[in-house]
């Protein structure tokens, strides 16, 4: 039965991003409705169940900081936490702010149109409930959209099928089962070891090697965790004001200043602090200079080689094709040690490319492979699929993916020109997966909250990013991203991972706290770069 209501505003997604969202705009006396796909809130943590599945910041640095009083009450378990830890932190978050009765679960976006008279947005949704908002703010998340492999014979295979991104809630026993998986990304990096306990033989298709750094998890000690409590405002402010989100200490060299020694010593060092940015910050050029770049790449495959008995198998997980760094890196806990163990087998798909799934398993051009159940650890269509799976249509009634079809478009990340009152969080050309995401989604919300407030207050209906300010900003992250190596790489960054998709670099790599600096100027100066239109009528 269909449903109209009206509300001051419509936020997609009650992930991390939408829970804050939401909040920030009670704070303000808004109406707000969320809208929810999932039947429970947590996003990314709601739908990524696999086996192995942790988060790649560390837990003390990966929370919200809007609450002192939440930072203290929540006490992480591991350095690094797991799914089901994240997902019981996100539920606690919405039960402690009483955020659930504003969000319609099991609900999916199918279309927002903007009225140009009314200067307002009309949000339908699959289960008939329709409503009129001023504000439209996506919080869909970066990699949010799944996809499958492009292979014939996806529907053909007779066993079970399962994508790391979709995992059943209630799990999977592997137990003596044949398993094949598709895709050695973040997921297939963490699931593999696990899966490889249970599974009675286990094949895994590698098309391109991931670097992977080994994460040294452990239970958190007593005293980091009350160290971290009572320091909790400087941390926070060195997120705010670091390159990814994370706190480093600044590189001052290149790392072809030094002898191979010092440099390795570094290296070495860096590897022991178990975190995805202490070998990439450990020099000034490592992500500029390929050169440079090839030094840290050569610590890591050296690593692998030590970690991999067979040298046959150790050089088929050793990646050559791409820069250290320029696809995402993986923390693993015993990745490659699984591929030691005798019931574990690698085939390499640049050798023998995959040709099919059969009836009963998957054929290259050498041979075919029977199993009892498929994992596609394939990925997603990044930055844009989940946008561009809601049919937005702005001003005149043009689409948004029409807009983004030589690729996205957006001033910092958060607005489009063409579509008034549209937000995203953490959307394209801002730092988002390049950084910790709770550090950016803050930043994100806390900004475009401001920007409300900001025409609340002043009676103005509509906001609008310019084409020349967007012009300007698709220029300078495209500028900055070709100073480094990101943009040689075959990456999801660069959309490459969806056949068809733009090539074209979607996050700033200008590093999040000179991100934020800018976004704040714009502010300062009147939301400068934007078109604020028309008088607010008020019901």
């Amino acid at each position: 039965m269909s449903e109209s209501r009206k509300a001051d505003a419509v936020i997609v997604g009650a992930g991390i991003a939408g829970l804050y969202q939401l909040h920030k705009l009670r704070e303000l006396g808004m109406s707000t409705r969320v809208f929810e796909a999932g039947d429970g809130v947590g996003g990314t943590w709601y739908w990524n169940r696999y086996p192995g599945a942790r988060c790649d910041v560390e837990s003390l640095s990966y929370s919200y900081s809007f609450s002192p009083e939440l930072e203290q009450e929540w006490t992480w378990t591991e350095r690094y936490p797991t799914q089901p830890e994240i997902l019981r932190y996100v539920n606690h978050v919405a039960d402690r702010f009483d955020l659930r009765r504003d969000i319609a679960f099991s609900t999916r976006v199918v279309s927002a149109v903007y009225d140009d008279a009314a200067q307002r947005w009309r949000v339908d949704t699959d289960t008939g409930e329709t409503v009129d908002a001023q504000f439209l703010i996506m919080a869909t998340g970066c990699l949010s959209r799944s996809k499958l492999p492009e292979v014939p014979g996806l529907d053909r295979f007779q066993g079970q099928t399962f994508h790391t991104g979709h995992w059943p809630h209630d799990g999977v026993d592997f137990t003596g089962m044949r398993i094949g998986i598709i895709g050695t990304g973040s997921s297939a990096v963490q699931s593999i070891p696990v899966i490889a306990e249970q599974a009675a033989d286990l094949t895994v298709f590698q098309r391109t090697p991931a670097y992977s750094i080994a994460a040294l998890n452990r239970p958190l000690e007593q005293s980091e965790i009350d160290g971290m409590k009572a320091d909790y405002r400087a941390w926070r402010h060195a997120q705010r004001t670091s390159g990814f989100g994370v706190p480093v200490e600044q590189a001052t060299q290149s790392a072809l200043e030094v002898s191979e020694e010092e440099r390795n010593a570094k290296y070495e060092a860096g590897w022991q602090k178990g975190t995805l940015v202490s070998i990439l910050a450990g020099y000034t050029d490592t992500i500029t200079n390929r050169e440079a770049n090839e030094t840290a790449a050569e610590f890591v495959r050296q690593k692998i080689r030590e970690r991999v008995h067979d040298p046959e198998v150790a050089e088929t997980l050793c990646p050559r094709s791409y820069p250290f760094g320029t696809k995402r890196p993986c923390l693993d806990t015993g990745y490659y040690e699984t591929f030691n163990k005798p019931h574990v087998h690698l085939v390499d798909l640049r050798k023998t490319p995959l040709v099919e799934l059969t009836e009963s398993g998957v054929r290259t051009s050498e041979h075919e492979y029977e199993f009892d159940t498929i994992v596609f650890a394939t990925g997603f269509d990044a930055m844009t699929g989940a946008i561009n799976a809601i049919d937005i249509r702005g001003t005149g009634g043009i689409a948004l993916r029409e807009k983004w079809a030589e690729g996205p478009r957006s001033y910092l990340g958060i607005g489009v020109a063409g579509f008034p009152n549209l937000f995203m969080i953490t959307g394209p050309s801002s730092p988002s997966v390049l950084s910790n995401m709770l550090v950016s989604i803050e930043q994100h919300v806390d900004w475009i909250t401001d920007c409300v407030a900001h025409l609340r207050d002043r009676g103005v209906a509509a906001i609008e990013a310019t084409v020349e300010a967007e012009d300007g900003w698709v220029a300078h992250v495209e500028e900055v991203g070709n100073t480094t190596l990101y943009p040689t790489a075959d990456s999801w960054y660069m959309g490459s991972n969806v056949p068809g998709k733009p090539r074209v670099f979607m996050a700033y790599i200008g590093g999040v706290g000179v991100y934020r600096q800018l976004c704040d100027e714009v502010a300062a100066k009147g939301y400068e770069g934007f078109a604020l239109e028309g008088a607010l009528t008020r019901a």
